[in-house]
């Protein structure tokens, strides 16, 4: 087709969409509020997306390292304990010697050899923690020492109290392992990747919460799956009103399509001027809505930040590219597949009623 042919056809689409302004202006209005639906729902998942990435960022799993304290106060100890009154009753034939001589038994670091734990010092604390870093979905790994944990647990602690574990340092020395503090990149992958940790060699014991990270995926999931159906509804609502503007424009035209059929004219030609109409429908729906959303959408975070303080949120500066983008396709792909679609139809229709003719 020649460029003379395309400006004219594309002329005639312009002036066909201001014969029908009235049809066309509520065609305008009603993608215009489907695709500020559309952008708020984005919106919104970004935020939310932010949100619950900041929650993830506080849902660490903290492994404790087979240092000398995981066998003086941990679980290890008991074990220790069996293991070693095993050894010492094996010349003793009275059941209950053995039984009182391991509950009686209190552990004692120099009673502990090397090899009854796996970290000795801080270096070797330090490698494990290069260890978990290598895993698949770690993010970060903080090595935390015994002496930062029982700060830590002072610090959150009500104000005042912290004495209370005062005893602990000056008369019975610290009972905390080292740990390591771990932060996932994908949430969903929380139940292999825990495994793995727990499976590392030196790992002890591990504490997380796994609920929390269940119901962070499936927060996830959902507003996933919500957000996929509110675009779809509104797409196909979309393409409804632009294909009955369209069918309004056609049938106002319907004498000069016939003649243009039979003079000769293809599909093609006939078809772009309401494919071009469409699409300038879309694409000025795209602009206002765009100005509409900037608009709704400050003002919806200044009321969020003045009620709640809330900060945390995503700036419409950021994603302003990615909105006009998904507005100017839907634009563009409602005028096209809706003025396709009909004119599609009708040609054809036309086309058999000139033939009988």
């Amino acid at each position: 087709m020649k460029l003379r042919s395309v400006t004219y056809l594309s002329k005639e689409g312009i002036k066909s969409m201001w014969s029908n302004r009235l049809m066309s202006i509520a065609s305008v209005g009603v993608l215009v509020a489907c695709m500020v639906l559309i952008g708020l729902a984005v919106l919104i998942s970004l935020n939310v997306n932010k949100a619950l990435g900041a929650l993830e960022q506080q849902n660490v799993i903290m492994a404790y390292f087979n240092d000398i304290n995981s066998v003086l106060y941990g679980d290890a100890s008991s074990d220790y304990l069996d293991s070693s009154s095993k050894t010492e009753n094996t010349s003793s034939t009275d059941s209950q010697d053995k039984t009182s001589s391991s509950e009686d038994k209190v552990l004692d670091a120099k009673d502990i050899p090397d090899d009854a734990y796996l970290i000795h010092n801080e270096q070797e604390a330090l490698a494990l923690c290069d260890k978990l870093a290598a895993l698949d979905n770690v993010l970060s790994v903080e090595y935390v020492s015994s002496e930062a944990g029982l700060e830590s647990i002072k610090e959150g602690l009500l104000e005042g109290k912290e004495e209370y574990f005062n005893f602990l340092d000056e008369e019975y020395g610290n009972p905390l392992s080292a740990a390591a503090k771990i932060t996932l990149k994908d949430m969903s992958k929380f139940s292999d990747t825990l495994k793995a940790i727990e499976n590392t060699k030196g790992v002890d014991s591990v504490q997380s919460q796994s609920d929390l990270a269940d119901k962070i995926n499936a927060i996830k999931e959902g507003i996933g799956i919500a957000g996929v159906w509110i675009i779809a509804i509104l797409l196909t609502i979309s393409l409804v009103i632009v294909s009955n503007t369209i069918r309004v424009t056609m049938y106002n035209r319907k004498l000069e399509i016939s003649i243009m059929k039979a003079v000769g004219a293809t599909n093609s030609f006939i078809r772009l001027p309401f494919v071009i109409e469409g699409v300038t429908i879309g694409l000025i729906s795209a602009v206002i809505a765009t100005g509409i959303l900037y608009f709704c959408y400050r003002v919806a975070i200044e009321a969020i930040k003045n009620a709640l303080g809330m900060m945390q949120v995503v700036s419409f500066e950021s994603v302003i590219w990615m909105i006009v983008a998904i507005f100017v396709v839907i634009g563009v792909l409602s005028g096209i597949v809706g003025s396709v679609i009909m004119i599609s139809k009708y040609l054809k229709k036309e086309g058999s009623e000139f033939t009988a003719i």
